[in-house]
């Protein structure tokens, strides 16, 4: 049963004040009856007994009042005990789990339709002049490697990982090929059959990682610029496959569980025309993260 100090402590002081003022306004009359002296004595006597009796009672709320204090500072200091534990824990969790491993894919657009060596030619402008549309689908991998988690010192809370990855894009796996692509070809028959021609693209990159909201499971984040290598196919007419350019990217991923990560991007790749071939155009999907 709970105790209120407080009050028992309010109502002995009442009891002591009224006590004394009977007693103080009782003597002179009692005085004035012509008591004994063992009769003022007596009453003197339980008098003491009674302040004895009452200083026990404050002794005893004083020590009540210092124990429920003692229990709620234990209390307070478990409360923060436990809260410093779980966010000391949460911190050793994070930084054990800073690198991540993720799997992407998602949908693929490009600003320019394909030529190729073995699609529609201007070299070999007869038979079949097919080519691919613009849309694509695209699945991918990449690593992130935490280097700083605080820009170095100039952003708290920022952190910036180096990020490399590689992706494969299909535009379409039923082109039909141009005379260097039928069976035979059409150079010595006529009557040779178009195969199908994959149209697809591969892509590494290499690029900072700036995120946000260090110590958060949700962190958006960008890539200001980044090198990109594409290797198309089929290749140019001038049987060129490289193709350089600048990839720029932003995003967002959530911790969803222990080390597991799931996220969302759009990127898009910036590259000049070569050799007849021009591969700027832009992805977005999701992606799922493994933290180590």
């Amino acid at each position: 049963m709970s105790h209120n100090p407080f009050g028992k402590r309010a109502v002995l002081n009442t009891v002591i004040g009224v006590f004394g003022a009977s007693m103080l306004l009782g003597a002179p009359q009692t005085f004035a009856e012509g008591a004994s002296t063992q009769v003022l004595e007596e009453q003197i006597r339980l008098l003491e007994q009674q302040l004895q009796s009452i200083r026990g009672e404050l002794d005893k709320v004083k020590s009540d009042t210092v124990m429920h204090e003692q229990k709620v500072d234990q209390k307070l200091r478990a409360v923060a005990s436990e809260e410093k534990k779980e966010h000391k824990e949460h911190e050793i969790e994070h930084a054990a789990h800073k690198h991540m491993l993720f799997f992407r894919g998602g949908f693929a657009h490009s600003d320019h339709l394909r030529n190729g060596v073995s699609i529609q030619s201007a070299v070999a402008p007869i038979g079949m002049q097919d080519r691919a549309g613009k849309d694509a689908w695209y699945v991918g991998a990449g690593f992130d490697f935490s280097l700083t988690n605080d820009a170095w010192g100039i952003m708290p809370g920022t952190s910036v990982f180096a990020e490399l990855m590689f992706e494969y894009k299909q535009f379409s796996n039923k082109v039909k090929g141009n005379p260097l692509a039928s069976n035979p070809t059409l150079l010595v028959d006529p009557t040779g059959v178009p195969r199908n021609v994959t149209v697809s693209q591969f892509t590494l990159t290499a690029a900072p990682k700036i995120k946000f909201m260090e110590g958060s499971k949700f962190r958006p984040w960008i890539i200001p610029a980044g090198l990109a290598i594409h290797v198309v196919s089929p290749p140019s007419e001038s049987i060129t496959v490289l193709e350089p350019g600048v990839m720029f990217g932003v995003g967002a991923d959530y911790n969803i569980w222990k080390s597991m990560y799931i996220g969302a991007d759009a990127r898009y790749h910036l590259a000049g025309k070569i050799d007849g071939v021009d591969v700027s155009g832009f992805t977005a999907g999701g992606y799922l993260g493994i933290g180590f």
